[in-house]
C-alpha cells in the first residue's frame, strides 16, 4: 500500500510518502528542493555517485512512521543539505524547514 499526504510545519506544505512492502516501510517527507527520508536512503551514493545533480536530503534511522521520522534526528546528509546548515544530529522536521 501507497500513502501521499500533504504536511503541514510552521504553515509550510511538505508532500509525505509512504510505501509499506513486506518487513519495511519507506518513508519520505519532500519540499521542492530537497527530501528525508528512512535508513534505506544511500546518502553515500548520492555524495558520490550522483554528486554532479546537487541533490539535498537527510536520512534518518530506525524510525517507522512519518511522525517519527519528522521527530528523528538526521544520522547522515549529502554534502549539498550540509550547505544549507542541515548536518547529522538535525531534526527531520527543521531540516525540512531549511529546504524551503
Amino acid at each position: 500500500m501507497m500513502a501521499l499526504e500533504p504536511i503541514i510545519i510552521e504553515g509550510h506544505t511538505f508532500l509525505a510518502v509512504s510505501v509499506q512492502l513486506p518487513k519495511t516501510n519507506l518513508l519520505a517527507v519532500m519540499s521542492d528542493k530537497g527530501y528525508i527520508m528512512c535508513g534505506a536512503l544511500d546518502v553515500a551514493l548520492l555524495n558520490e555517485k550522483l554528486k554532479d545533480r546537487g541533490i539535498i536530503a537527510g536520512r534518518a534511522v530506525g524510525v517507522r512512521t512519518i511522525e517519527q521520522l519528522l521527530d528523528a534526528p538526521l544520522e547522515s546528509v549529502t554534502y549539498e543539505a550540509e550547505h544549507l546548515g542541515i548536518t547529522a544530529g538535525t531534526i527531520g522536521r527543521d531540516a525540512l524547514l531549511k529546504m524551503i
